[in-house]
């Protein structure tokens, strides 16, 4: 029995009675307003803390017996890779350690063009794709630098000499650029080589053996050529 002396009295001494169910109503909507869960954790927060709640709980079953071990076990590794797909997702591939010497000769230096295209050829036969792509590529190079197409520069990168060389061989420029791209993927980045990548480098440096450089006219010359006109 309720007892009068608690409740609220209007001025006529009679009790007020509120209704069961407004009465949770008007409580509920009263707690749901911002200034109660100022200090609540956020959504972030709680996630984290169900995930080491987890965690926890796994690695104390873990160490137990029976079903509740392999179940924590489960559960860790299932996180872990969760972990790592979110960190793939975010920075990506891993990648190889950055070479430190980038000349496309290496730290050897040159050899002869005809002597890099034997080992090309070689590496090629056993299936050893990565080395027959990086010696291809610099018979490639070293080819251009015997015919005095490019200089013979110390140093030099892959991505220059095809830039160097497509201004001497300009039909074939985007095909150099690109021959230097495979070449840097593989040797210092991280894609695979095959045996498409060898043929893509050797058959343009065949192409480029029977290619007749475009040399830039003079101003005499072609004042000259004007005057013949």
């Amino acid at each position: 029995m309720p007892n009068w002396g608690d409740m609220p009295l209007p001025a006529d001494g009679a009790p007020v009675t509120v209704p069961r169910d407004p009465a949770r109503e008007a409580a509920r909507d009263e707690l749901l307003k911002a200034g109660y869960h100022k200090h609540d954790p956020s959504v972030l927060e709680r996630a984290m803390d169900w995930i080491n709640d987890h965690i926890t709980s796994s690695l104390n079953g873990i160490s137990g017996d029976g079903t509740s071990g392999t179940t924590g076990l489960l559960f860790f590794i299932v996180v872990a890779l969760l972990i790592a797909a979110a960190l793939w997702w975010r920075l990506g591939a891993p990648k190889r350690a950055a070479h430190t010497v980038l000349d496309v000769y290496g730290v050897e230096g040159p050899r002869s063009a005809d002597r890099y295209r034997a080992d090309a050829a070689a590496h090629a036969a056993a299936g050893r794709w990565e080395e027959a792509v990086r010696e291809q590529m610099r018979a490639l190079v070293r080819a251009l630098e015997e015919r005095t197409l490019l200089d013979t520069r110390p140093g030099r990168t892959a991505d220059e000499a095809a830039a160097e060389a497509g201004r001497a061989l300009p039909e074939h420029a985007a095909a150099l650029a690109a021959a230097a791209r495979t070449f840097d993927d593989i040797a210092f980045g991280e894609r695979t080589a095959d045996q498409a990548a060898y043929q893509l480098l050797h058959d343009l440096d065949r192409t480029l053996e029977r290619t007749r450089p475009v040399h830039a006219a003079t101003p005499a010359t072609t004042a000259t050529a004007g005057g013949a006109a």
